[in-house]
C-alpha cells in the first residue's frame, strides 16, 4: 500500500505538471480521490465509463489517463456523466490525468518514446504551445520505406501520405492529432511528420510542399506516456500495474 498523495506528488513532479498550460479542460493532475491509499496502478488513454469499470474490476485503485475528465467543461452529475463518476467512487478509484506534460516529457512521453521505436533519437523540441514545446524531431538514416514497415509492424492502422523524400532527413513526432505540427514543419527543416492524424486538407499542401505525413492513430500514439509513467510509479513503490485496454480504432 502507498498514499495516494505520495504518488500525486511524485507524477506531479516527474511530469512538470506546473510548467504547462494546457488546452482549456484538460485540468492535469489528479482529478478524482479515493480513500487515501492504492494498492494497484492502472494506465488508460481516455477517461469513460468502460475504462473505469474494466479498471475497478481488475483492483485498480490509482488509474493514469492521457485524456481526463473535464474536456466538456461544467456538466451536470447525470446520465452517463454520472455513471462516470459513480463507478469511480463505488470502486474507490482514483484518476490522474497529464495530457500535453506527457506528450512532451524527454523521457517517458509520447513522442520522444514513437522516435525510440523506430529507432531514432530525438534532438530537437518542437512544436511550442504556450512557451513549452510538444512534439520532438529526430534526424534520420532510414528510407522512407522502412519506417513504413516499421509502424505496420507496431500500429494496426497506418495511412501514409508519401509526397517527400524518400530518404527523409528529419522526422518530426506529434502523437495525437497532428493538424497544429503540419504548418510548422517547413520552417523547422522537417520533411516527414509521424502523428496519430490529420484533416483530409493536409493531404494536398503535403503534395504541394513535398512531405511525408504518416497516420497511426490518435489513440495508438498516445498509449505510449501512461504506459512508462504508470510502470515507472509501479517499479518505484513496489506495486502492480496493468494497461486498460478499449481497442480504440481511431
Amino acid at each position: 500500500m502507498v498514499l495516494l498523495q505520495t504518488l500525486v506528488d511524485y507524477c506531479d513532479k516527474r511530469t512538470r505538471r506546473s510548467a504547462f498550460k494546457d488546452f482549456p479542460g484538460a485540468h492535469n493532475g489528479l482529478q478524482v480521490a479515493n480513500d487515501g491509499r492504492v494498492t494497484r496502478i492502472g494506465a488508460a488513454v481516455d477517461a469513460g465509463l468502460v475504462p473505469f469499470e474494466t479498471a475497478v474490476a481488475r483492483g485498480v485503485d490509482f488509474l493514469v489517463v492521457h485524456h481526463g475528465l473535464f474536456w466538456g467543461g461544467v456538466q451536470p452529475l447525470t446520465g452517463p456523466v454520472y455513471g462516470r463518476f459513480s463507478a469511480l467512487v463505488r470502486g474507490n478509484c482514483a484518476v490522474y490525468s497529464s495530457h500535453l506534460p506527457l506528450d512532451a516529457h524527454e523521457e517517458i512521453g509520447n513522442n520522444v518514446l514513437l522516435a525510440r521505436q523506430l529507432g531514432l533519437k530525438p534532438r530537437r523540441p518542437f512544436l511550442p504551445h504556450e512557451h513549452e514545446c510538444i512534439g520532438w524531431i529526430a534526424p534520420n538514416k532510414y528510407k522512407r520505406s522502412q519506417l513504413c514497415a516499421r509502424l505496420e509492424e507496431l500500429y494496426p492502422r497506418v495511412v501514409s501520405i508519401e509526397c517527400g523524400p524518400t530518404v527523409p532527413k528529419q522526422v518530426a513526432f506529434c502523437s495525437g492529432s497532428g493538424n497544429s505540427a503540419v504548418p510548422q514543419l517547413l520552417a523547422a527543416g522537417v520533411d516527414t511528420l509521424i502523428t496519430g492524424e490529420l484533416r483530409e486538407e493536409w493531404f494536398n499542401y503535403a503534395q504541394e510542399h513535398k512531405l511525408n505525413l504518416i497516420c497511426c492513430g490518435h489513440y495508438a500514439t498516445e498509449m505510449h506516456g501512461v504506459k512508462a509513467l504508470a510502470a515507472e510509479l509501479a517499479k518505484k513503490f513496489r506495486l502492480p500495474w496493468e494497461f486498460i485496454e478499449t481497442e480504440n480504432p481511431l
